[in-house]
């Protein structure tokens, strides 16, 4: 193969290389920029998500939103726990595969949970969620 033959080859794959580089960013940027919304706020300020699991030991749990988009969230003291019923619950009470409900805030170390309501998600709730 001659010289030029293969600058010519190299410059094509450096194109590519760059081309899926920047389809990668600007698709990174659009998932970013609708992960908020797609979490299925609701006027009381909270998110349904599916937990994917609880981590007991570093108090946190990896959440699943409808959407398939996951997210880590902290628990501290003063986060509060309901069950379906309004009833006080704790954090070892959640396990992988329930539905709940999260009103949160964004501190320095990250989004930190306010309150976590366990329930499913009724068609009333798929309609005050979703279909405004």
């Amino acid at each position: 193969m001659s010289r030029g033959m293969r600058r010519h080859i190299g410059g094509r794959r450096l194109r590519g290389v760059f081309l899926l580089l920047a389809t990668l960013v600007s698709c990174g940027f659009s998932l970013a920029g609708q992960s908020g919304k797609a979490a299925g706020n609701t006027n009381g300020g909270e998110q349904f998500f599916i937990v994917s699991s609880v981590d007991i030991t570093k108090r946190q749990l990896l959440l699943k939103e409808p959407t398939e988009i996951t997210q880590v969230i902290q628990v501290n003291d003063k986060t509060r726990y309901t069950d379906r019923t309004g009833k006080a619950m704790q954090f070892g009470d959640l396990r992988a595969g329930d539905t709940i409900y999260i009103r949160s805030t964004t501190t320095a170390a990250g989004r930190v949970a306010v309150s976590i309501r366990k329930g499913p998600m009724t068609l009333e709730e798929l309609r005050r969620h979703y279909l405004k």
